[in-house]
């Protein structure tokens, strides 16, 4: 109980948001902490936190740091890196990242390494400006075999107080099932401009409930 309390505090005090392709500008930051919440088929609830940031150390290099925890059972933390790649202008670009860190089952843990591809763009639609991005990592685990992951983002970014976001993720691992989910969102940004609220709810393959989501944004 007491890290459910940690991260709603967390989350009170602190600001993924669009990671990928995009890099912050130099001496900018950006912290995203969220808390999903499941209730199981017995009545019992379940949940998991995970806390992400950014950091533009340089006008071509993001640092940052990517954790999660599912209920004090399993999780992990990685340190990454990210550099651009190629920019098409209005037709999109693409970032690169390596990272490395660790990841747990109870009181085990074990080392992991990822490297990504990204590629996004802005959009225009008839309800505003927007963005998407794909991003396609390979994510290797000391104790297992090889993750192939595949993620796609899509949102709004129009101005108004309320626009909608959309991220769904997949993952493969040898032997086991494809998994999946989905997370409609909606975001809500106050008038300070410096924080957005984000509101969804989450369906995965490994699970017949659906979760909710709340999520705080926050650049510096």
């Amino acid at each position: 109980m007491s890290r459910l309390v940690l991260t709603l505090l967390l989350i009170l005090t602190c600001g993924p948001a669009w990671p990928g392709a995009w890099l912050r500008e130099k001496g900018t930051a950006f912290t995203a902490a969220s808390l999903t919440a499941f209730r199981e088929a017995d009545g019992a609830h379940d949940y998991k936190t995970s806390l992400y940031s950014e950091w533009g150390a340089r006008p071509h290099l993001t640092l940052g740091l990517d954790a999660e925890e599912h209920r004090d059972l399993y999780g992990h933390a990685l340190l990454f890196a990210r550099f651009p790649l190629a920019d098409f202008g209005k037709s999109g670009r693409f970032a690169a990242e390596v990272g490395a860190g660790a990841h747990h089952r109870g009181l085990q843990a074990w080392a992991m390494y990822k490297a990504a591809l990204s590629y996004g763009r802005g959009i225009q639609t008839g309800w505003g400006g927007g963005w998407i991005a794909i991003d396609t990592a390979l994510e290797y685990r000391t104790h297992e075999a090889l993750i192939r992951k595949l993620d796609f983002t899509a949102g709004l970014s129009s101005g108004r107080r309320f626009d909608p976001l959309l991220q769904i993720e997949t993952s493969y691992t040898p032997g086991t099932p494809w998994y999946w989910s989905a997370r409609p969102s909606v975001m809500y940004r106050p008038k300070s401009g410096k924080t957005t609220w984000v509101l969804g709810f989450e369906r995965n393959a490994a699970r017949d409930g659906t979760g909710v989501k709340l999520a705080l944004w926050s650049t510096y």
